[in-house]
């Protein structure tokens, strides 16, 4: 079952009736009934904090989670402590129990001027954040609306770039990354020191001070001194539904969330009544002498429908466990710059993050000290994972409370307000299946809805598929797809795929993707998808190093999604130590459906990676074996030195057990040129005894080592 913010699995039951035999002496076709059953777990992320301290050290027990009367049974635990947790387990740790900080750039409401200072002060405060935390940037104004730059994504240098480029309509308009989580490109690094940051294609910040950039900014923004109060009204109205829509979509996202919202703030007394001291003295005089006819309702207690939309957009955000934290970007307006401040604008933001739960931050041109006490208090997190009924339409809030079962005094808890029963993928508007996938992504949680193999292998390429002198690795991935999982469910004549692949660093930081979505025409291509599936090849261009490979296939009618996660090591380019390449099985299968990635630039593309006796060839991701004979493997890699080659084999079970497999016969071995790969052909006998199920085998070259996974199959099984 999927760990996710509302995890769901299908149980699927096989009853079988058995009935007597007719009088025509056969027994009668016995009926089978199938049924599914939906299990849901929802993740409570929850925080308990005593005098400004997060309390340390509580378990499952100690907690109680209840949906209206009914206590829920805590099913999971987990625990973040970020003080503890090291930097290099950022990409590991799960979006549930990670804050996530979404960067709102308020256009609508603020000076272009106060936007340029204010992008400053938020890449202040990534210094501030740990490594876990994830964060996005998007911008709101008032012709477009909420704008997303930058999905949730733990990459500083992405950030930096989204923050480097508020202006530019490149950037606040498309992408090149479907799951916006990827603006600029990685280049290299620096210098040669261990642990050098890599480098993008430009200087994220470079444009802070630049006036074409302020320019641009004053293109998407008006003056709002400039409108009357029924526009203002009707511009407040439409910024609450607006931020009320983004509440719901940010809702998908697993975890604790935060709303910074830098902005200058509206006029307050469209809700409050007015905030001038000398008319409110005269409007409760007026109130004393019975001449309260002489002020209007809306002088007095503001305007009803501004509040109430205010009101339900405060909502959703409670609800989406999300607290706004309010900062007042005017105080960020210095020397000539300044300006009179916005009227009621310091009120509007204090409502807004008093009303989530959330602080006001005032006049703060460091924005990390200003909110180096909320992060310290949120530094540790409780995951706790139940799993209430399902009931109610598609949509509907579900209450929850989290309770101590033993309460410590002075203690407060904070927690996931309750879940939204899930709606349908097809309900879902583009943000949340972008950010549900995104999301997916970034937990690194693994499932298998979509039945998804993948392999990788890093060939030296001179000068890099990208151009990048050679600084990179070639790595070709292969997607190996499941045709059945890809069935389940609706059937349209025309069924996409999407399929995205991203490489993650020990830190959550993406150096390289593709993404693409493959259409099946299932009225032609439906056989070979129930007798195997898709294989797709793409490739990625990488840095020296270790990478996390997050593999996502996702259904694009029905919604259901597999991840897959395989690791890379990259050697760099002058290695000395031998390496051997992953062993590959060339396909003996005609029924895949064979897909490729669309070229991503107009330059040539590199030589095909994969060849046998010079010729092309697919490999198989995940083969079937059958044991007691003769396996074929391509084998390639560097500096294996001279011939004659010898290698040995080992297969591995499930539990660990080694089988010796007997030498390798290698032969066909031919000399690569020019960076690519010494190759030959190996073969060996896989041992007889071997029972059905899941292997590893490990062969040695050179002193270099490599393995696959493999598969023997049960008797009669296909393959």
């Amino acid at each position: 079952m999927r760990r996710c913010g509302i995890r769901s699995g299908a149980l699927a039951a096989l009853l079988t009736l058995g009935t007597a035999a007719s009088g025509h002496g056969q027994a009668p076709q016995q009926p089978s009934f199938s049924g599914t059953a939906q299990v849901f777990s929802v993740d409570v992320p929850v925080q308990v904090v005593r005098d400004g301290e997060p309390v340390r050290g509580l378990q499952a027990g100690d907690f109680q989670v209840w949906e209206g009367k009914r206590r829920l049974p805590v099913t999971g635990f987990e625990a973040l402590d970020l003080a503890a947790s090291a930097a290099g387990r950022a990409a590991a740790v799960p979006s549930a129990a990670r804050r996530h900080f979404l960067f709102m750039f308020d256009l609508a409401f603020s000076e272009p001027k106060a936007i340029v200072k204010a992008r400053r002060a938020a890449a202040g405060l990534l210094s501030e954040l740990h490594p876990t935390d994830l964060v996005a940037v998007a911008t709101y104004s008032a012709s477009r609306g909420p704008q997303l730059v930058l999905g949730f994504t733990a990459d500083r240098r992405q950030i930096e770039s989204a923050l480097g480029g508020l202006g530019l309509y490149d950037l606040t308009a498309s992408s090149a990354d479907p799951l916006r989580l990827v603006l600029q490109e990685v280049l290299g690094v620096d210098n040669a020191a261990a642990g050098a940051a890599p480098r993008l294609t430009r200087d994220p910040l470079s444009d802070v001070t630049d006036s074409a950039a302020l320019l641009r900014l004053e293109m998407v923004t008006k003056s709002v001194e400039q409108a009357d109060r029924s526009a203002l009204k009707t511009r407040v109205v439409t910024f609450s539904k607006a931020f009320a829509d983004l509440a719901r979509q940010i809702s998908v996202v697993e975890g604790r969330k935060y709303l910074v919202f830098l902005s200058e703030g509206f006029d307050a007394s469209l809700v409050q009544g007015s905030l001038n001291a000398a008319q409110q003295e005269e409007i409760r005089q007026q109130s004393l002498d019975g001449e309260a006819w002489r002020s209007t309702p809306e002088e007095r207690y503001g305007l009803t429908e501004v509040a109430n939309a205010l009101e339900r957009m405060l909502e959703e955000f409670r609800r989406a466990d999300c607290s706004i934290q309010a900062v007042n970007i005017g105080g960020l307006r210095a020397g000539a710059d300044q300006g009179a401040p916005r009227l009621g604008g310091s009120e509007s933001l204090l409502m807004l993050a008093r009303g989530t739960g959330g602080e006001l931050y005032e006049s703060y041109n460091d924005l990390g000290a200003a909110m180096d006490q909320m992060l310290h208090r949120t530094s540790v997190t409780y995951v706790l994972a139940v799993q209430p009924d399902r009931a109610g339409p598609e949509g509907e809030f579900h209450r929850l409370r989290v309770d101590l079962g033993k309460p410590v005094r002075g203690a407060r808890l904070i927690s996931r307000p309750g879940y939204y029963v899930p709606r349908s993928y097809a309900e879902q508007d583009p943000i949340e299946k972008l950010l549900a996938a995104a999301n997916q992504v970034m937990s690194g949680e693994e499932s298998d809805a979509i039945a998804t193999a993948v392999l990788a292998a890093p060939f030296r390429v001179p000068g890099g598929a990208s151009g990048a002198g050679g600084e990179k690795a070639y790595v070709p991935v292969v997607i190996e797809i499941g045709g059945e999982t890809l069935l389940a469910g609706p059937r349209p004549p025309s069924l996409p795929v999407e399929v995205y692949a991203y490489a993650l660093d020990e830190v959550g930081a993406v150096h390289d993707f593709f993404s693409q979505t493959v259409v099946l025409d299932l009225t032609k291509a439906g056989p070979s998808l129930r007798q195997q599936g898709v294989k797709f090849l793409g490739h990625l261009d990488l840095l020296p190093g270790d990478y996390s490979l997050r593999v996502l296939v996702r259904n694009a009618v029905s919604g259901v999604s597999g991840l897959k996660v395989a690791s890379i090591r990259v050697p760099a380019a002058g290695a000395s130590a031998p390496l051997l390449l992953p062993p590959l099985v060339p396909e003996t299968s005609n029924a895949w459906l064979m897909a490729r990635e669309q070229p991503r630039t107009e330059g040539p593309e590199p030589p095909y990676p994969f060849l046998l006796r010079n010729q092309r060839f697919v490999p198989s991701v995940h083969p079937a074996l059958p044991p007691g004979r003769d396996v074929r493997l391509v084998i390639a890699g560097y500096g294996l030195g001279e011939p004659p080659w010898k290698g040995t084999a080992v297969v591995v079970s499930a539990d660990g057990h080694e089988t010796p497999a007997g030498d390798l016969q290698i032969v066909d071995r031919k000399a690569g040129a020019d960076g690519a790969p010494d190759r030959a052909v190996a073969t060996f006998l896989l041992p007889a005894d071997l029972k059905p199920g899941e292997y590893t085998l490990r062969i040695m070259v050179s002193s270099a080592a490599s393995s696959l996974r493999f598969t023997v199959p049960g008797r009669g099984a296909r393959g």
